[in-house]
């Protein structure tokens, strides 16, 4: 199988070319540094810095994963711009550049984000549910996946998976989060009551290889757990990891004081489910966020 990646050099993007690439798969990663590539995602994997580079080689998929961290600092006007930037319009320089080719991939998996939702409150939130407020995130989650789902036009099956907060060892939030809990520091975010929508990085690969393979997939699917924990909850199970206390809270006054806008990221949350990952037949290897964080923070990691 041919696969042309957006985003490839980025956690998701790395863990699935360490899979693909195990199965004998050709991978091709679109980059802003397409020679940095092979040293990042494998010897074999092909680096390109424009669509177009890629050729007229055979492809069977597309798997867009590209965007600018969206909780790496405040959302200035510049920052907005870069994150529509790094997803919308790089999404429609993707569907140019697929329209234009002759053989056409037959599945386009886009990335999204839970974040489509808005804040969701105490709502458990399924595929079927409607976005519920109208803030950044949310508006740049449903541009990013209305853009790629024009991709159905050109008779290219379109996936797009919402995915909750990655738990992985050697990169995403946990990465910046350990830190302060190694010393003691961390606690719940604000009141401690909105809900994390998580999933470990095994789980996040499996799913989207899952999606890939399923020729019936296609619309929204919830990449997290089936269990989504309470802000408080996870910093008491990141502390029973790390043994540690984790009683230090982050008061919501002070992330608005310092993050602006960005803080309502963090303050809120959604209760998501995976309705319709389940009913298609997937099983979740991690569904317990000890278990998870257990395995993750392994004492090497510690």
């Amino acid at each position: 199988m041919h696969i042309l990646l957006t985003g490839g050099t980025g956690l998701i993007g790395r863990a699935l070319c360490r899979r693909w690439l195990a199965e004998g798969y050709e991978l091709t990663v679109l980059s802003r540094r397409p020679q940095s590539v092979a040293s990042l995602c494998g010897r074999s994997v092909r680096g390109i810095g424009q669509f177009r580079d890629y050729g007229d080689d055979p492809l069977d998929a597309v798997v867009n994963l590209a965007g600018e961290p969206i909780a790496d600092r405040p959302w200035t006007h510049k920052r907005k711009a870069q994150l529509w930037a790094s997803r919308i319009t790089l999404t429609e320089q993707l569907l140019e550049w697929l329209a234009g080719r002759t053989q056409k991939p037959s599945v386009l998996l886009s990335g999204s984000a839970v974040g489509w939702y808005g804040d969701g409150g105490e709502r458990e939130l399924t595929e079927e549910s409607p976005s519920v407020t109208d803030d950044f995130a949310s508006q740049l989650c449903i541009a990013w996946e209305e853009t790629a789902q024009r991709a159905e036009a050109l008779g290219i099956r379109v996936v797009l998976v919402r995915t909750g907060l990655v738990l992985a060892p050697d990169g995403g939030f946990l990465k910046r989060m350990l830190p302060l809990f190694k010393l003691g520091l961390g606690g719940p975010v604000g009141s401690g009551r909105q809900w994390i929508p998580w999933i470990h990085l095994q789980d996040e690969i499996a799913l989207i290889d899952f999606l890939l393979r399923r020729e019936d997939a296609r619309g929204p699917y919830n990449a997290c757990a089936p269990r989504p924990v309470r802000s408080r909850d996870f910093a008491s199970s990141l502390g029973r990891a790390l043994a540690r206390p984790a009683f230090m809270p982050a008061p919501a006054f002070i992330l608005r004081l310092l993050l602006g806008e960005l803080s309502g990221l963090l303050l809120g949350g959604q209760r998501a489910m995976p309705a319709r990952l389940q009913a298609a037949g997937f099983t979740f290897a991690f569904t317990d966020l000890d278990t998870a964080l257990g395995d993750v923070l392994k004492p090497k990691d510690v």
